[in-house]
């Protein structure tokens, strides 16, 4: 049976890069149209408002129940980029959107610098929890394309590229900031930190051009004191956040008041350690881990981590196994597999919401095993060897 099945998938089918790349975009399209028809697409609504609210000048983080339930909380530049869409009636501005942030994740893992089938491998991997984030409606696969993309243009020396996504990504939603770990691979860092000051004033004022600059001020602050706000009403026991380190032990101890500072000191500790051995920067395998590692660290240590937003670290997850030297051991199959049920296919139907809202939910069960991948990549950044590759 197990040889029928490994047969089956080993049709060219799977593993061409442009059957599953078509895979994604209709399944995308397939996923969100049943949540637009019943009126489920309250992310959108609020992305649209953002733009509407700037143009109009009214407060971007507080309830606008008539409009949408829930609040905004991406910063003022959000609406410049929603902007074309919120222009558009919905349907239409619902279907590019979700269709535009298939394209670009798949155009930031389609230029990895990995073989053919290894992308392919990536996209596989990640379809279900792509699928996942797309009926969410949220911009987690566009902080997927930043992150990526930040590494890729480094990497091809387009310096001023990768700084303008990582001032972007900041200035929507913070998570981009951690393109900055890419930052010792640049070959020119006074050039990347010119440019990083470049756009980032660009990017602070260029709303001020559909409202006024008394206004983006204000609405920057009122941003911050919504941050954090929300940083702490993520600690809530029970809550549909919190899939983080942090939440797994706040929920398996059933206290909300332990507080991130402790696990983030610790985080940032053993994510910075690989950074010791520079002679390895020059290798792929180890420039390719650290950004396995950015994309599950972003995730695993954020109180504001939920399902949807799983989509940023399971494409670290992904990355890290096609790059693992074969035959793959026992130990690495089990955390992929481990990954895929738990971290993925819980929050499915596949998965008896019994056991989602028993379990899974109320002990933050999806984080688990990203984090042990993630601790599994620090361990074979600090112990590999890695080969010093000469720039192309």
């Amino acid at each position: 049976m197990l040889l029928k099945i490994v047969s089956f998938f080993d049709k060219p089918f799977f593993k061409n890069k442009k059957s599953i790349t078509i895979v994604w975009l209709v399944a995308s399209l397939i996923a969100i149209l049943p949540k637009f028809f019943r009126n489920s697409y309250n992310n959108y609504q609020i992305y649209k408002q953002v733009f509407w609210h700037v143009v109009q000048q009214v407060p971007l983080y507080t309830e606008y129940p008539a409009e949408y339930f829930d609040k905004n909380h991406y910063g003022p530049i959000f609406s410049i980029i929603i902007a074309p869409f919120a222009l558009l009636p919905d349907f239409l501005g619902v279907v590019l959107w979700s269709l535009v942030i298939t394209a670009i994740i798949l155009y930031s893992i389609h230029k990895l610098p990995l073989k053919e089938l290894q992308i392919v491998s990536v996209l596989w991997i990640c379809f279900n929890e792509y699928l996942i984030a797309v009926q969410s409606f949220q911009v987690n696969a566009i902080m997927v394309f930043i992150i990526i993309m930040s590494y890729v243009f480094i990497d091809q020396k387009k310096d001023f590229w990768s700084a303008m996504l990582i001032a972007l990504g900041t200035f929507i939603k913070l998570y981009g900031i951690v393109g900055l770990a890419f930052f010792f691979f640049s070959k020119n860092k006074s050039k990347f930190i010119l440019s990083l000051l470049f756009w980032s004033v660009l990017f602070f004022i260029l709303p001020m051009l559909i409202s006024s600059p008394h206004y983006i001020v204000e609405r920057y602050v009122e941003w911050y004191v919504e941050l954090v706000h929300k940083n702490d009403t993520n600690a809530v026991l029970g809550s549909y956040q919190d899939f983080s380190v942090m939440g797994v032990v706040r929920r398996f101890l059933n206290d909300a008041s332990i507080p991130n500072t402790p696990f983030l000191i610790i985080g940032l500790l053993l994510f910075g350690l690989p950074y010791l051995r520079t002679k390895s920067y020059p290798n792929k395998n180890f420039q390719m881990l650290l950004l396995s590692s950015v994309l599950i660290f972003t995730v695993i240590f954020s109180s504001g981590s939920e399902s949807p937003t799983y989509i940023i670290a399971f494409v670290g997850v992904a990355i890290w196994y096609v790059i693992q030297p074969k035959p793959r051991s026992k130990f690495i199959l089990f955390l992929l597999v481990f990954a895929l049920i738990l971290t993925s296919f819980s929050h499915t139907d596949l998965c008896p919401t019994f056991l989602i809202e028993n379990y899974v939910r109320k002990y933050s069960l999806k984080a688990i095993p990203c984090i042990l991948i993630w601790l599994v990549i620090i361990y074979q950044m600090l112990t590999s060897k890695f080969e010093a590759t000469p720039d192309e």
